[in-house]
Order: C-alpha cells, then sequence, then structure tokens
C-alpha cells in the first residue's frame, strides 16, 4: 500500500482522485470507481502498488505495436483492476477483479526487480498492459524512471480516460502508447464501457502533441461499432490527428458479457479497412486472424517493408527509417 499520486483532500475527510478522469469524490474507507484507491483517514492509498498479477515476455507486437521497435520483446506487467466496465473485455479475470473483498492479488515484487528481469530476458521495453495502467500508476510511474536510467524504453496500453495532469507527469519517461479508440459514440462508451469519449479523444491528442509515438486500436463488436458512419469517424478523427498513426482494427472474439455475441466476420474487417484507406490512413493492420492484414507496406511505392505471421516478423526491408525501394520516410521508430 502506498499513497495514490494526483488527488486532493476536501472537508470532512473526503478525497477527490483526479488520476482519471472519473475524478472520484470517495468518502473515508470508501475506494474509487477503479476499486483499488482507498480513503483511509483521509488520505487516498492505492492498494496495488507492487502487486503483480501476472508478468510475461511479449513480442511487442503483440501490445499491438508495429512501428515501435518491431521484432523485439517486451516485459510486460498488469495488476489487478480497471476503470472501465467493458462488457466485451477480453483480459476481464485480471481486469474486472477488486479489492474490496480483501481481494489483494498479486506478487509483492519492487520497481528494481521489474527492470532487471527486463534486463535479464533482453527485452528492449516494459509494456503496462492487460488491465489499465492508469490503475497502477504509481508503481508504473517508478519502474519507468528507472527503467529509462537502464535504457530501456516504457510503453502503455491503455484505454486513453488518464487526466492532462497523469499523461503530463509520465510524459518523461513514456515513450509509445496503444491507446484503444472502442467507439466514436459518446452514448456507448457510457452504456458499455462506463466511460466517456472526448477524454479519450483528447488523450490521444495530448500524447501525440507531447511526442509520445501513438497507435490505436478499435476492436470491432458487431452491432455495436461496426457501421459504415462510425467506422468513418473513427478512421477520420485518427487522420485528422496524422494519418501516419497505425490504426489496428481488431476481430471481438465472444467472451465475458458478451459470450452471446459472434464473432467479428473477416468482411466486417476488410470493410473497416477500407474506410480506414479512403481516409487516408498509411497504415492499417487487422488483428486476432491469421493469414493478412499483419505486414507494413510503404505509402508511396506499396512495396512490403515488414512481413509478419502472427507476431513474429518474417521479412524486415526498412533501411534508417525509410523506404529501400523509393527512399519514402516510414513513420516511427525502427532502431
Amino acid at each position: 500500500m502506498k499513497e495514490a499520486l494526483l488527488y486532493e483532500k476536501l472537508g470532512n475527510n473526503q478525497v477527490r482522485c483526479f488520476l482519471c478522469n472519473h475524478y472520484c469524490k470517495i468518502r473515508e474507507e470508501k475506494f474509487g470507481f477503479c476499486a483499488v484507491r482507498q480513503n483511509i483517514g483521509g488520505t487516498l492509498y492505492t492498494q496495488v502498488y507492487g502487486k503483480i498479477i501476472t508478468s510475461h515476455v511479449d513480442p511487442i507486437e503483440k501490445k499491438p505495436l508495429y512501428h515501435f521497435l518491431p521484432g523485439s520483446t517486451s516485459f510486460s506487467i498488469a495488476t489487478i483492476g480497471c476503470n472501465f466496465r467493458c462488457g466485451f473485455c477480453q483480459n476481464w479475470e485480471i481486469s474486472q477483479n477488486s479489492v474490496r473483498d480483501n481481494n489483494y492479488l498479486g506478487e509483492e515484487v519492487s520497481a528494481k526487480d521489474i527492470v532487471e528481469a527486463a534486463i535479464k530476458n533482453k527485452c528492449k521495453s516494459i509494456s503496462y498492459t492487460y488491465s489499465e495502467p492508469t490503475i497502477f500508476f504509481e508503481f508504473a510511474l517508478d519502474i519507468a524512471k528507472l527503467a529509462k536510467e537502464k535504457g530501456l524504453y516504457n510503453n502503455f496500453v491503455t484505454n486513453g480516460y488518464m487526466t492532462e495532469e497523469c499523461i503530463t507527469m509520465i510524459r518523461p519517461y513514456l515513450d509509445a502508447a496503444n491507446i484503444d479508440l472502442k467507439f466514436f459514440r459518446d452514448s456507448s462508451y457510457r452504456k458499455i464501457c462506463a466511460g466517456a469519449l472526448t477524454p479519450v479523444l483528447n488523450s490521444i491528442r495530448l500524447m501525440y502533441k507531447l511526442g509520445i509515438w501513438v497507435e490505436i486500436t478499435t476492436l470491432i463488436v458487431p452491432g455495436e461499432n461496426d457501421s459504415q458512419e462510425e467506422l468513418q469517424d473513427i478512421a477520420g478523427f485518427i487522420a485528422g490527428v496524422d494519418k501516419n498513426i497505425p490504426w489496428h482494427i481488431s476481430r471481438f472474439h465472444p467472451d465475458y458479457k458478451f459470450s452471446d455475441h459472434k464473432a467479428t466476420p473477416e468482411a466486417a474487417l476488410k470493410k473497416a479497412e477500407e474506410v480506414g484507406q479512403l481516409a487516408g490512413l498509411n497504415y492499417i493492420y487487422i488483428g486476432n486472424v491469421c493469414g493478412f492484414g499483419n505486414d507494413t507496406y510503404c505509402p508511396s511505392c506499396k512495396k512490403p517493408l515488414i512481413r509478419r505471421e502472427y507476431f513474429n516478423i518474417l521479412e524486415y526491408n526498412i533501411k534508417e527509417g525509410k523506404c529501400p525501394f523509393c527512399n519514402t520516410g516510414i513513420a516511427g521508430h525502427f532502431s
């Protein structure tokens, strides 16, 4: 347990957290919406500091980050908890677990332990993923600072619901982020995720402005966000920020509270890809399927630059950040 960052003390031993856009006002002994931050005697504490529920050595492509150190591995960690309640969550066993019943799951580790494990496993980066990294922000920040000192990179895989203060605080240590843009309808965010659209859009814009490498993922859920109009809105927004931001169109598989939904048809994924192309996006990928949609092409000459099978790179042609065939610069970090 550690005192939380980014909160203010109010009267009557109440506190207000401003780590994420819920801005929870928390009474004494109560938890915030994330279920891992608790007001104890007028001080806000995080109950998941140093309590890692899972850790793996993953290909960076699994995050997914396709234009950030492709072919490298990333030491990936998570704690329990989330500030969303997505009914289609594919990691719900981790993200929707709580500490409300003294369920403080996780192995006690230090920031130094995580960084040493990343170095031992020859990872180039540490990814804060699986659940929402904002939830274990204090621990992520301590790890990220130490990782930077050791020459490692740091990546967030996030729902983008953190506040501007949160992003600004992590900015000196955060190199890349894959941000979920789940819908382009505020009503859908509120109904399905218990969140809102505008803060996510603001986070994408701010991270991009601050120089954090950004990639965006949209899980295509049949009947929820797969209409032509909504896909056009998502693609148009991304293009309006930068047409070089990679858009990952991911296939939904029935799970959690959406177990009665059908998996996303391949035709719907290809339709979304076409929408992205019409919006002028230069890099579009299709996830959770095999056989197509994972390769990187030069936006100018259309030659294949990186060929992938699952998360493995079969062919790599980018030279000094450029297409070797036509010398066009390829957006990303390829060193």
